[in-house]
């Protein structure tokens, strides 16, 4: 084969690949590659068609602007082309780009406009008399869609012009962009309810601009930069580009304050390099910056080539954006225990950096993406944001690839994965026993809401933990003092040297050498010094007296305190996903014994009012994992906590409570209490249901599609030892709780009340406490099922919801005399 026909075969795959390229990104808003894979085969196609002029083509994707309009919108005919902008990637090519000037121009003194490339969707607005009258896209530089009332719903697009002097028509181009912060709160809700998530803010501004319906575009965070003008009539603008960006700013158009006039090469590149520095910190995406001569003189004199002109240019930032391969999807388990999926990629540079992990976010967005180890994907870092995997190019997916499947157990500790219900969010339920969730663990189990020690901050935790000292929540108990005072003087110290001088004093001269010699090893700037310090083998005897003790004698005080414990407290305290201090309060009111709670089969819980399918089952999830259960143990041992307010089951427990609504509760596909009563007076025990025929279950009065669901719930994993042991414990809890002459109902039972604003005669805890001790529900916000809000000084929006929709409000007074009136004093 001939060098030329070499040339034609690479020259016609480059451009078909380039145009398919072209057509997803500019029609679909869809990218099948990364911007710099698609500049560098830009590139190889000018330089082979620049070396084979013979097999240059008019129709080649090198003389192309962006993609032909969609045919779902009106075109609009621009009056003045829409080019794009020739690339430039080093210094060097910048020089030229200032050289070629200069050597047509002959000037001597060169100045620039420079400004920052962003990353969005170039439009063009017109306007006549001041008035927007029509908005387009760039389309093919020569035809764009016409997006009018979708681009009338950005705030940041004048309807009208200020001051006055405009031309009567005048078109304004800049750039539509969707704001990071705003791109990563929309992409976060989107992965929370199983919406579309988006691909980067360009893919969002672009999609957003192109929604039919302008309604959605409108529920789209856009934002607009004017960067330049279109077609003039019947005015004039300034004789410079830069004068004509502080014009437009006047009329009301939003211009990049990073907009600067630069002198030469030089200038150009230290502005850059400027903005190469803060491009992390910006509140939107840019690829890079632009160049353009400022004179608009020299801009007529130099004109076009191409599909570009030749007096402007972009200068591109490393590429943010790459392609790899996923060798691997692992699990990481975070300090709430949300289970994250993390692709393991083959090495690659995004923006600079080596990146060889990016997140998945969650189970969903694997399943969206479709990602497969083995995939050839696109790779997005910007700034500080964890790398992200965004698309992948299926068309390079290997043969026998198979879908990703979310792992049943943490890769930590062993424990469940369970999904939460309603969200794309799945947890490792090994909460306490869960190395990956250590801290937070210990962190919410000390609390002044929990358990309460007080002095135990997270810096004094995050060195414990990694010292080993504290492996669980029952190590807390287990605290010398001297271990807390040496762990205050390596956090107070600056290094090692410092550690070692603080403690030298308290060493007997017999003992010390070895151990500061070991403290004086580590290393200052690494991570966990003063972990490693705590670590060191306690091989000598140091006498504290004249160390400042008082915040170790009360963190031990704090900690001897909590060791009595309200079943409430330490139900709360467990960090148990959904359970908090009112359900910790129901747990312990209804059932009333940490082994009876512990012990308990999920659907059991239900049985609790505002206990749901959600609650009932975390609760189940947590007390199934042996870690936790091992945690419990620990905890209880004698010395460690002591629960003072056990008491029996609530004798309401016995309302309701039989095997039909045991299998109500179990959530049985098409089981009714009306259909469970038919089954149970034909089966009366859980053993009989199992081994029962599906023709039993018709028998009984259940329909054929109810029947078949229930065998195959009983086929379940898991269900079988589900209903027996329900059964099991269901009896053991009547046992406990002897049917009881009915109770006299309290004052406020089945009523929800509600605080707001501060209460100056007692606390809003003591208020609550008092309010439900005679029947109360007291929520958090107001609705028309509340019974009355209590409103203390400084009330707010509650108030006011409470005003709006005819709900009694009471002030503290009369909350007081009520309590007082039913034997609650302050």
């Amino acid at each position: 084969m001939t060098s030329d026909a070499i040339a034609r075969q690479r020259i016609d795959a480059l451009r078909q690949q380039l145009a398919t390229a072209a057509q997803a990104y500019h029609e679909r808003d869809e990218q099948l590659i990364p911007d710099a894979e698609y500049d560098r085969l830009m590139r190889e196609l000018e330089a082979l068609e620049a070396a084979h002029p013979g097999l240059d083509r008019a129709d080649s994707p090198s003389h192309q602007v962006g993609g032909r309009p969609s045919s779902r919108f009106p075109e609009v005919v621009h009056a003045m082309p829409m080019l794009s902008l020739g690339n430039a990637f080093s210094d060097e090519e910048v020089r030229d780009f200032v050289r070629r000037i200069d050597e047509r121009l002959q000037r001597g003194q060169l100045l620039f406009s420079a400004e920052p490339k962003l990353d969005g969707l170039a439009i063009s607005l017109r306007y006549e008399d001041g008035v927007f009258v029509q908005g387009a896209t760039r389309g093919d530089g020569a035809t764009g869609e016409d997006v009018t009332a979708n681009l009338r719903r950005i705030k940041a697009i004048p309807d009208r012009l200020d001051g006055n002097g405009w031309p009567a028509v005048l078109e304004v181009r800049g750039e539509v962009y969707m704001p990071r912060a705003d791109f990563e709160r929309y992409n976060a809700q989107a992965r929370l309810h199983g919406g579309k998530v988006l691909a980067n803010p360009r893919n969002g501004a672009a999609g957003s601009l192109r929604q039919l319906d302008p309604k959605v575009s409108a529920q789209r965070p856009l934002s607009f930069y004017a960067y330049g003008t279109g077609e003039v009539d019947g005015g004039e603008l300034p004789s410079t580009h830069s004068a004509t960006l502080a014009r437009l700013a006047q009329w009301g158009f939003p211009v990049s304050d990073l907009c600067r006039v630069v002198e030469g090469a030089d200038g150009l590149l230290d502005y850059y390099r400027d903005i190469g520095a803060r491009r992390d910190g910006l509140a939107f995406d840019i690829d890079g910056v632009v160049y353009k001569l400022d004179d608009r003189d020299g801009q007529h004199a130099m004109g076009f080539v191409a599909r570009a002109p030749r007096w402007a240019v972009a200068h591109k930032f490393p590429a943010q954006e790459q392609t790899t391969t996923v060798e691997a999807i692992g699990i990481q388990i975070g300090r709430t225990g949300a289970a994250t999926p993390v692709a393991r990629l083959q090495p690659v540079q995004v923006a600079g950096v080596t990146v060889t992990n990016a997140t998945l976010h969650n189970a969903d967005q694997i399943a969206r993406l479709d990602v497969r180890v083995g995939d050839t994907v696109i790779v997005r870092r910007a700034g500080d944001v964890i790398p992200e995997v965004v698309s992948v190019i299926v068309d390079r997916r290997p043969d026998g690839s198979r879908p990703w499947v979310m792992p049943q157990a943490c890769p930590v500790c062993g424990a469940e994965i369970v999904r939460e219900e309603g969200a794309a969010v799945w947890r490792c339920s090994g909460e306490l026993s869960c190395p990956a969730q250590r801290k937070e663990a210990i962190a919410h189990f000390a609390s002044r809401r929990a358990m309460d020690i007080d002095g135990l901050g997270d810096r004094y935790i995050e060195t414990l933990v990694d010292a080993g000292i504290v492996r669980g929540v029952a190590d807390l108990y287990r605290l010398q003092r001297d271990t807390l005072l040496l762990l205050k003087l390596a956090l107070d110290a600056a290094d090692p040297s410092a550690l070692a001088s603080a403690v030298a004093p308290h060493l007997p001269a017999d003992t010390s050498g070895a151990w500061l010699n070991a403290v004086l090893k580590l290393d200052a700037a690494a991570d966990g010094w003063r972990a490693q310090v705590l670590a060191l083998p306690a091989t000598f005897a140091w006498n504290p007296k004249k160390i400042a003790t008082r915040w170790a004698d009360n963190l031990i005080a704090a900690i001897d305190a909590s060791r009595d414990a309200t079943l409430e407290r330490l139900l709360f305290a467990l960090g148990i996903e959904h359970v908090g201090e009112s359900t910790a309060k129901a747990l312990a009111h209804w059932f009333g014994d940490l082994e009876l709670i512990r012990r308990l089969p999920w659907p059991l819980f239900k049985r609790v009012p505002d206990i749901g399918g959600e609650v009932a089952r975390s609760l189940g999830h947590f007390f199934e994992q042996d870690g936790n259960q091992q945690a419990i143990d620990a905890l209880l041992q004698v010395g460690q906590v002591r629960i003072g307010d056990a008491h029996p089951p609530s004798s309401r427990l016995h309302e309701g409570l039989d095997l039909a609504q045991l299998l109500v509760e179990a959530e049985i596909p098409g089981i009714t209490r009306l259909r469970a009563e038919k089954l149970v007076a034909v089966l009366p025990s859980a053993a009989q249901i199992l081994d029962a025929e599906p023709a039993c279950f018709i028998a009984a009065g259940l329909p054929e599609d109810t029947a078949r669901g229930l065998t195959e719930w009983l086929d379940g994993d898991g269900h079988g030892q589900l209903l027996l042991s329900g059964e099991t414990w269901m009896r053991r809890l009547l046992e406990r709780t002897p049917a009881q002459a009915a109770q006299p109902a309290g004052p406020l039972d089945g009523q929800t009340v509600v605080l707001t604003g501060t209460l100056s005669g007692l606390t809003r805890d003591a208020a609550k406490a008092r309010l439900e001790a005679l029947g109360a529900k007291v929520a958090g916000s107001v609705s028309k099922k509340t019974a009355f809000v209590v409103a203390g000084s400084d009330a707010g929006s509650k108030l006011d919801k409470a005003t709006a929709l005819g709900v009694a409000v009471w002030d503290e007074a009369r909350l007081l005399t009520f309590l007082a009136e039913h034997g609650h004093q302050p």
